[in-house]
């Protein structure tokens, strides 16, 4: 598995799943961290923890940095992107909610799935989409141009606030039709033309 120094996740990105939650799309991105311990490859487990009775899949496109990023702007943007991958935000919503910030809904071990890397020369960037099936069915469906900030923006954006190093990925927001998870689902986020992660589920 790769070790990014951090995983930056944008929060709130795609306005029907922003609403589908009851919130509004915030005015600036809405950005949070996953720790690298919450990677896993393509085939391990998603492990859910004893302390949630509600967690959910977050299918999303992942960009990985290549190249050392400070206050970069949003016209020189892809310059510093090696690749894009699929990544699953996991969730524990029933936490999320009443802690009022996200760290530990979002941080247990074996919630952050994470594909394999495509070369961004490999990728057309202008045509980025991202499905999230469960057991083979589709649950969640969206396009790159339905962000509400754009990857150039939130490369901008993230940059001015924190140093990216080669390898963090960054963790661009996900579409509607979350879902809950439960022991014996196969949870699968592809981008088509870049790949799939799969990924069975378990209970601790």
């Amino acid at each position: 598995m790769p070790s990014p120094s951090k995983i930056v996740c944008v929060g709130r990105n795609y306005l029907e799943h922003a609403r589908e939650l009851g919130n509004d799309v915030p005015e600036r991105p809405l950005i949070f961290l996953k720790p690298s311990s919450a990677l896993v490859a393509d085939g391990e487990a998603i492990v859910l923890p004893p302390e949630s009775a509600q967690v959910e899949h977050e299918g999303e496109i992942a960009i990985v940095i290549g190249r050392r990023a400070r206050r970069v702007s949003a016209a020189d943007a892809w310059d510093y992107v090696a690749g894009i991958a699929p990544l699953n935000d996991v969730t524990a919503r029933d936490l999320q909610k009443p802690d009022g910030q996200w760290t530990r809904a979002k941080g247990f071990d074996t919630f952050c799935p994470l594909g394999a890397m495509k070369p961004l020369a490999e990728v057309d960037r202008d045509d980025l989409s991202v499905i999230c099936r469960v057991n083979g069915q589709v649950r969640q469906q969206g396009h790159a141009s339905q962000m509400a900030f754009s990857i150039p923006v939130l490369i901008e954006y993230i940059s001015n606030v924190m140093t990216l190093e080669p390898g963090d990925v960054i963790a661009t927001g996900t579409p509607a039709g979350i879902s809950r998870l439960h022991p014996g689902d196969v949870v699968e986020v592809e981008i088509p033309g870049v790949g799939i992660i799969r990924n069975p589920v378990e209970s601790a």
